[in-house]
């Protein structure tokens, strides 16, 4: 069969060849009725099936998936658009191809599942921002690939996961202001939207118990409504500083700030997180705390998702979790100097941080063994998908006999 294009698509469809893409994508701008025609004549050239068979002629490429939640998006470019097209110029270098997809809210409610994972285009899965537990959940349970969580995690579900130092670096950001006598801050951010929020005003909270700095529950401020539009409102007594959990509310508030008629930093201090101003927004200069974005991209997309199962590997030898998770990560750290990832790690690598280590830890590592060694109920490993098939299709027939 010809390799089908996206401008095959278009053709079929009477479309745009962009508007073929945007659809495939998940993006806005293309309304659902389009969506459909575009994704069921995708399915019936065989688009995907093609894509898939792409992936398997360059010996060891990997096809990522990325799912970034609509909640994050706006109409300029993102902090989360900006981590995926790190993702997309590193993966290259690492034998990956990456495609992204929007995960919109009704589809996190109803509990739909992404394209790329629904026509299995994907073999591992990537996923930006925070999103549902229950979602969460599906995922895990439906997705037959290793999921790595990128900018949040729960330590109950979404162990796998790529996060800034979002306690210690807002407590830095904390300590600078005191240094400099600031005693009176407020902190910006609603601390239930997100892991990575709460994690800063953590960070901040820490600062003020050390040095016996008393605060004030009216200036925990949220900043955020139940969709994860961004609000800001000045409280009725300002605080010498504010110290906002990134750096798009923390220009948003030095705009309410400016309307009052408070200068900034004459009259108030403002801090920041992420060094991000986003384009399309009033350039300003901000205090902040800078992620460093290539890294993280480089982090989820090269197959640290392994990492757990390498912490594994050295219990089962009879190393104790706390001491084998210490040194998967120093590790980790050695993959990120040398551009590597676990599983092309030489193994005098490994033998330099424990000689628990031998040639069957490459065994461990694979991704499929990785995948399949998931066999609790629900978890990814093919025995535990076939039995889920087998007690869905029980309880189908038991249906149908009443």
């Amino acid at each position: 069969m010809a390799k089908v294009r996206m401008q095959d698509i278009a053709n079929q469809v009477g479309v745009s060849a962009v508007t073929v893409h945007n659809a495939l994508a998940g993006r806005k701008g293309v309304s659902d009725e389009v969506r459909e025609r575009i994704l069921d004549k995708a399915r019936e050239m065989g688009y995907f099936q093609n894509q898939k068979r792409a992936a398997g002629k360059a010996p060891g490429l990997r096809s990522i998936g990325v799912l970034i939640s609509e909640r994050y998006l706006a109409d300029y470019i993102t902090f989360y658009w900006k981590i995926y097209m790190e993702i997309a110029m590193a993966a290259p270098e690492r034998g990956c191809a990456v495609m992204a997809e929007v995960l919109k809210h009704d589809a996190e409610k109803a509990g739909r599942l992404p394209r790329f994972v629904e026509e299995g285009a994907a073999e591992g899965l990537i996923v930006m921002g925070e999103v549902d537990r229950e979602y969460i959940g599906l995922l895990k349970s439906s997705a037959k690939m290793p999921v790595v969580f990128l900018d949040f995690y729960y330590k109950d579900i979404a162990q796998d996961a790529v996060v800034t130092d979002g306690f210690y670096g807002m407590y830095l950001m904390a300590e600078y202001l005191y240094e400099r006598g600031f005693r009176r801050m407020a902190y910006v951010g609603s601390i239930h939207a997100t892991s990575s929020i709460m994690d800063r005003y953590c960070g901040f909270r820490r600062c003020l118990l050390e040095h016996g700095v008393p605060f004030r529950e009216e200036w925990l401020l949220e900043d955020r409504d139940g969709t994860g539009e961004i609000i800001v409102k000045l409280p009725e007594e300002l605080p010498e500083a504010f110290v906002c959990n990134c750096d798009l509310v923390a220009g948003r508030l030095i705009d309410e700030l400016e309307k009052r008629g408070v200068r900034v930093p004459e009259d108030c201090s403002v801090v920041g997180f992420d060094n991000y101003l986003w384009p399309g927004l009033p350039d300003r200069g901000i205090t902040t705390y800078e992620v460093d974005m290539k890294a993280m991209a480089q982090a989820a997309s090269v197959g640290f998702i392994n990492a757990t199962d390498c912490a594994d590997y050295l219990v089962k030898k009879g190393m104790p979790f706390r001491e084998a998770y210490m040194i998967v990560g120093r590790l980790v750290n050695l993959c990120l100097e040398k551009g590597k990832t676990l599983d092309t790690l030489p193994l005098k690598e490994f033998l330099a941080v424990s000689g628990l280590f031998e040639w069957d830890v490459y065994d461990a590592l694979r991704l499929r063994t990785c995948v399949n060694g998931r066999k609790v109920y629900g978890g990814p490993s093919e025995d535990s998908v076939k039995k889920q098939i087998r007690l869905i299709e029980e309880f189908i027939a038991a249906r149908t006999e009443e």
